[in-house]
């Protein structure tokens, strides 16, 4: 299965995620994502950061938000997923191996459905060696 099939099957194919993407754990680079979704180099820079538990980025994070195309969300959680809100709208973020999923969902989809999505794909990544 191509990138993008994952994106497309696994992530937004499931009702539960509105636009998702995969990028590299280094943050600098997608792998595949919606064709609405345009995470920004810097943005990717600071998940990757995150991810691999810079505290600094962290407590950035949590003290101004985390920018996902653009938009800023409200950081909630770090711990194995990250978790963030945009009013009614959140993003899920989990790492894999070598590739990190992002997905958003909107205000009519269960935050914990979203971020199983999510973490069902990493996992399906981390058990395929990415």
């Amino acid at each position: 299965m191509s990138w993008q099939a994952f994106v497309d099957t696994s992530l937004v194919g499931t009702g539960h995620i509105t636009k998702g993407a995969i990028i590299s754990i280094a943050g600098d680079s997608a792998w595949a994502s919606s064709p609405e979704l345009t995470i920004q180099p810097a943005e990717m820079k600071v998940i990757a950061d995150i991810v691999a538990g810079n505290q600094a980025a962290i407590d950035k994070a949590y003290a101004e938000g985390i920018h996902v195309a653009g938009v800023r969300y409200v950081l909630t959680k770090t711990a194995d997923d990250i978790y963030a809100r945009a009013g009614r709208d959140g993003v899920c973020i989990t790492p894999s191996k070598q590739a990190i999923v992002v997905g958003i969902h909107n205000e009519a989809v269960q935050a914990g459905n979203a971020t199983s999505v999510v973490a069902a794909l990493a996992d399906h990544l981390k058990k395929t060696g990415y």
